[in-house]
């Protein structure tokens, strides 16, 4: 896999993350993107990753504008081999990682019973499987640091179920169910885990050939700025506590 970094280790940023490390899955575009962005204007040195090597050039280009440190890999989270590659690059470019987020994932809608295997797979992959590895490369380096944020981000698809959403649905309840209990084997080694479960939001994984659903009114749908704000709070809390999960909807129903 190709990969590439940039750094400025003479930027002197400041602000309430310049000591951090984030990575950011699917960190190319939409939603990724603007949590990398709010990171890196925290003051975060920032790690991004995808499948889509223009796509991560051009928001590294823009994290650069920051004045944070950058890193970027094409990977595929989804595969053992790339998530444990873009770990140990990440740390021995910028440092270890103390701030996770899973961002990667895909949607395919229409009945379970018309779908294929490899639809599954895909699915399940991308959205569940992906949080598995990374969170369990990242884990001990966080466990030895004695501090870490993971976050994942679900949706609020994984508390509600709706026709044609059976795979997409398995994965975000099962990236629930997975958060919830990575959150209680975790905590006592001073990491907070946790899920961040937007409703509709204005991105190509939304309106793109990917998605069958659609948006009815895109001036009443979430903006990547809002979910990016929400990563913001949890990774900003006092560190005696922890938002273990968060609903973002939007103001008017879409």
């Amino acid at each position: 896999m190709p990969q590439k970094a940039s750094i400025d280790s003479s930027s002197g940023k400041v602000g309430p993350l310049a000591r951090a490390v984030a990575l950011v899955t699917g960190g190319g575009r939409g939603i990724g993107r603007a949590i990398a962005l709010r990171l890196a204007k925290y003051g975060a040195s920032v790690a991004i990753c995808g499948r889509d090597e223009k796509a991560l050039a051009a928001a590294e280009s823009e994290l650069k504008l920051t004045g944070s440190r950058v890193y970027s890999q094409v990977a595929d989270v989804s595969q053992s081999i790339a998530v444990a590659s873009l770990v140990e690059k990440t740390e021995a470019t910028l440092g270890p990682i103390s701030i996770l987020v899973n961002n990667a994932g895909i949607g395919l809608f229409g009945p379970a019973h018309e779908k294929t295997e490899a639809d599954w797979d895909r699915i399940l992959n991308t959205n569940l499987k992906s949080v598995f590895l990374v969170s369990r490369a990242v884990a001990p380096s966080m466990i030895k640091q004695g501090a870490g944020d993971i976050i994942n981000i679900s949706s609020l698809a994984g508390r509600n179920a709706f026709a044609g959403g059976g795979i997409y649905c398995a994965s975000k309840w099962g990236l629930q169910g997975l958060s919830a209990c990575m959150a209680e084997d975790l905590r006592e080694h001073g990491i907070r885990v946790s899920v961040i479960c937007p409703g509709s939001v204005a991105t190509g994984f939304s309106t793109g050939s990917g998605s069958s659903r659609g948006l009815k009114d895109p001036s009443k749908v979430l903006s990547p700025e809002d979910v990016a704000h929400a990563v913001e709070l949890i990774v900003t809390q006092s560190p005696q506590s922890f938002l273990s999960e968060v609903h973002v909807r939007p103001l008017r129903k879409p």
